[in-house]
């Protein structure tokens, strides 16, 4: 694979989906799995988020690659993460800021091809299920979601629907919550194959034992532990509520944060009221690492098909998340923010030939650097639009000098900017937040205008986005 990335993109071979690789002559062009699960956090063992996580199967498939372990998403929301990175635009780029707007009837995507479309164009069957664009299962017009539906050879359950019909409780929300859209959890009484994902991952199963008659791109959309938290009594047995440990927290925590920080979106500080009032944040804690648990297991049998194929030496794997997920860090619950509990996600990368089994990087990357990475590792060219960067020297040398910035954008003008040890954030109305997080890894000590680091504060700042797209209706 290491020969396959040098070769030169507009070779015809390359446009038939085969590389010139030398000196061993001609080689079928890899194979492509692309893991995608929606608001996982750094709960995983490959992260060390909380000692009760149990993910086995993304701790074999980190054992096989690298792990990116300071790895930022673009948004801290759905839409705009998925539409950022499968499209290879920033949120400031495109206006696309919130879960809205419909990114394929905006004028900016005119002339740009999403990450499934540009392996489809040159020469790869792409196979997609779940939710890789923006979909959920709060509504039924959810389910259809934001697809691309031109990037596909065949999609399920359809190239107009992403998601499946779910599981759940018959009376909800069951966690007798008063009235927080979506947020609740319960034990079914269902088989895996039975959950939504169950059935996406089950057909993406059997794309991967099909015999391949040249390369394939094939995705698979995880929605767990997306809320609500509905799943199989089997994996909240893996979490007794009674070992159940609570994130740390300090009940000053938001004392030194500027105003417009400290208000959570989406009912998110009224939330976490509640929660110590019904004294459930253990239950939550709970349903949450369950549905890890599940989602992990989804990983596994993907890995176990993949395996069985006989591909796996010749199948680039990824495995991401769209964003984080906050479980009362900061007062809050769910996303939409710019710390670290909705910022930073597992990013682990499979290439094999070139990934060292079990290295890991802690340099800071974006999920914005997934689209270049993969059109090179592939061989494939690289579209010019995209604002990412390619992470081919970390892949091959995980300490390698990188002079690059993760930013995350939580709105208009809302950004933060993660660098190798310390996060910048600049608000809306101008007022500034700085950690420095090997000192202080929870975010506790806002030092902004600290004199101290006033060079970093400055160095950071610098690399804020140049403009701001107004916001997209």
């Amino acid at each position: 694979m290491r020969r396959r990335r040098e070769c030169a993109a507009g070779l015809a071979a390359a446009a038939l989906g085969l590389c010139l690789a030398a000196p061993s002559g001609a080689q079928p062009a890899p194979d492509v799995l692309l893991i995608t699960i929606d608001d996982l956090n750094d709960w995983v063992g490959p992260l060390g988020g909380h000692p009760g996580a149990r993910t086995p199967n993304m701790d074999r498939l980190a054992d096989r690659g690298i792990t990116f372990t300071n790895a930022h998403t673009a948004a801290p929301l759905c839409n705009p993460s998925r539409t950022a990175f499968m499209t290879g635009l920033r949120p400031s780029t495109s206006g696309v800021y919130d879960n809205a707007p419909d990114w394929r009837t905006l004028d900016v995507f005119d002339d740009v091809r999403t990450l499934p479309g540009h392996f489809r164009d040159n020469g790869y069957a792409t196979y997609g299920a779940g939710k890789l664009f923006h979909a959920h299962t709060y509504s039924a017009p959810g389910f259809f979601g934001l697809n691309d539906t031109t990037a596909w050879n065949d999609f399920y359950p359809a190239i107009e629907r992403q998601l499946p019909d779910e599981v759940g409780p018959p009376v909800r929300p069951a966690n007798a919550n008063p009235g927080f859209f979506g947020f609740d959890w319960s034990r079914v009484w269902v088989d895996d194959g039975a959950m939504g994902d169950g059935q996406v991952v089950g057909w993406v199963e059997g794309r991967i034992a099909e015999a391949a008659g040249g390369p394939r791109f094939l995705a698979a959309g995880i929605y767990r532990p997306h809320l609500p938290w509905y799943v199989p009594g089997a994996y909240l047995d893996m979490h007794p509520l009674d070992g159940i440990e609570l994130p740390t927290t300090i009940d000053d925590d938001l004392d030194d944060v500027p105003e417009i920080a400290r208000t959570a979106p989406a009912q998110g500080n009224a939330m976490h009221d509640w929660v110590l009032e019904a004294g459930v944040w253990p239950d939550a804690v709970q349903a949450y690492l369950a549905s890890t648990s599940f989602a992990d297991a989804m990983v596994g049998r993907l890995l176990d098909a993949l395996d069985a194929s006989g591909r796996a030496g010749d199948t680039i794997v990824v495995l991401l998340s769209d964003h984080g997920f906050h479980l009362g860090e900061k007062q809050r619950w769910r996303k939409n923010s710019l710390w670290n509990e909705s910022t930073r996600v597992p990013l682990i990368i499979v290439a094999p030939g070139v990934t060292r089994p079990g290295s890991r990087s802690d340099r800071p990357v974006s999920l914005l650097d997934v689209y270049p990475t993969l059109a090179e590792l592939a061989g494939l060219p690289v579209p010019d639009h995209l604002e990412g960067n390619s992470l081919l020297p970390l892949i091959e040398d995980p300490g390698a000098e990188w002079d690059h910035v993760a930013i995350t954008t939580d709105g208009f003008r809302n950004h933060s900017v993660r660098g190798q040890r310390y996060r910048y954030t600049r608000h809306p109305d101008g007022s500034e937040e700085l950690y420095d997080l090997e000192a202080d890894p929870n975010e506790w000590m806002n030092r902004a205008g600290d004199p101290a680091l006033a060079e970093v504060q400055a160095r950071l700042a610098a690399r804020l986005p140049e403009s701001d797209a107004p916001r997209r209706p």
